[in-house]
């Protein structure tokens, strides 16, 4: 599995059930590496989308402990055991984490793969993404230049878990 993420300085990635600014290559990034493929987030995740939708031409997998979450064109379970069995019959280089931070934190030692958009700025935040420069496990593996939108600058690395 891979995960895919939008972290600040101190690899904060929201607040408030939103992301910490809107870059829009960041989000044709996403796009277009999770299309086609099968996303996994929590339910808060699900409810930040538009009209608190699943997301087009993904199959959307939904991690929560309410047992009473039904949400219309997703694939709801409800342990990390539930997950791995609904993820069987897909190849798990086609899986990507999404988020929120619970989510990334249970399934980090499931990955190998850390798709990271590095923001170069420290925002306001209540949710974080594990701190891979810390975790003598995964390594810097790629990064591109250093790009700026709409005020912000970012920089777009892959992470692997060695």
């Amino acid at each position: 599995m891979k995960l895919i993420a939008a972290v600040d300085k101190n690899w904060a990635i929201g607040k408030e059930g939103k992301l910490l600014c809107h870059i829009p290559e960041d989000m044709r990034f996403f796009k277009e590496t999770t299309t086609g493929h099968i996303v996994v987030m929590g339910r808060k995740t699900l409810e930040s989308f538009p009209g608190k939708r699943p997301l087009k031409d993904r199959v959307n997998l939904v991690l929560t402990r309410n047992p009473d979450y039904h949400p219309e064109g997703v694939t709801v379970v409800h342990s990390r055991e539930e997950l791995m069995e609904a993820l069987a019959g897909y190849d798990t280089e086609e899986v990507f984490v999404i988020g929120g931070d619970s989510i990334y934190r249970q399934l980090l030692d499931d990955c190998d793969t850390a798709y990271i958009t590095r923001i170069d700025e420290a925002f306001d935040a209540d949710a974080w993404f594990p701190d891979l420069d810390a975790s003598a496990e995964w390594n810097l593996v790629s990064k591109k230049p250093q790009a700026e939108s709409g005020g912000h600058t970012y920089q777009f690395t892959t992470y692997r878990k060695e």
